[in-house]
C-alpha cells in the first residue's frame, strides 16, 4: 500500500486562493485596456486569462515596449479597490499556523501590492516565506520560485503542499514535487482546473484541513 507524504509545510498562491481579487483585477485591466485603445469586456478577458499577465498582454495586442506602462496603469486602477479574503482563508491559515504547519506565499502579485494586503488583513506575520513576481525570474508554471520557497522553509518536497486555482500552480507543483492541491476561486480557471490532475480538487478552501491532517508530519 502506497504511504502519503507527511506534510509539514504549506505554500499557498495568493490571488484567487486566499484573495477574490477578481473583480478588481478585472477593472484594472479593462480601464489599462482602454488606455491603449482598446475595448476588452469581461466575457472576452475570461476567455484570455492567464496569471501570466504578459500572455493576456500579448493577446490584446500591447506591444512589449508597452509593457512597463501597461503595469503602471493596472496597478494604479487596482488601488482603487479593496479586495476582501475569500471565506475560509482566514480560518485556514490561523488554523494551520497554530497546528504547527510552516506557512510559505508564492503570488504572480508585485510586492508593494500584495505586502499591503497581507498587512491590512494582518496575515503578514503568518508566512514565514513570500515570494511576489520581482522573485521569481521565472513565471509559473516554472518551479524554480517553489524550489526556492522550500529551501528557506527547510521543507523538502514530499513534506510540502501547494495550493492554487490555476493549472499553472498545479503544473508548478507537480514539476517541483510536492503535493498539489487545486481550489476553485473567482477566476475562470475552472474548466482548465479539473483537467490539470491536482491530488485534490476542492470546492472550498476550509476543505483543506482535514486532509493536511490526514498527511501531517
Amino acid at each position: 500500500m502506497r504511504i502519503e507524504p507527511l506534510i509539514r509545510a504549506v505554500v499557498f498562491d495568493w490571488d484567487g486562493t486566499l484573495l477574490d481579487s477578481y473583480r478588481a483585477g478585472t477593472h484594472a485591466y479593462q480601464k489599462m485596456f482602454a488606455a491603449f485603445g482598446k475595448s476588452c469586456d469581461e466575457a472576452r478577458l475570461k476567455r484570455i486569462y492567464s496569471p501570466n499577465w504578459h500572455l493576456v498582454y500579448k493577446k490584446m495586442g500591447i506591444a512589449r515596449k508597452d509593457w512597463p506602462r501597461a503595469d503602471r496603469l493596472w496597478r494604479q486602477h487596482y488601488r482603487s479597490h479593496s479586495p476582501e479574503l475569500v471565506p475560509a482563508a482566514r480560518g485556514v491559515l490561523q488554523t494551520l499556523h497554530l497546528r504547527g504547519y510552516r506557512l510559505g506565499l508564492i503570488t504572480s502579485g508585485n510586492r508593494s501590492r500584495v505586502l499591503r494586503e497581507l498587512k491590512r488583513f494582518r496575515l503578514d506575520k503568518l508566512f514565514e516565506v513570500k515570494l511576489f513576481c520581482e522573485q521569481g525570474g521565472r513565471n509559473k508554471p516554472d518551479p524554480a520560485v517553489l524550489h526556492l520557497a522550500l529551501r528557506r522553509l527547510r521543507a523538502a518536497p514530499a513534506e510540502c503542499a501547494y495550493v492554487g486555482d490555476t493549472p499553472e500552480d498545479i503544473e508548478m507543483a507537480r514539476r517541483a514535487g510536492v503535493l498539489p492541491i487545486a481550489v476553485f476561486g473567482p477566476y475562470p480557471t475552472h474548466a482548465r482546473l479539473r483537467r490539470a490532475r491536482a491530488k485534490y480538487l476542492l470546492q472550498d478552501l476550509s476543505e483543506i484541513l482535514p486532509i493536511l491532517e490526514k498527511n501531517k508530519g
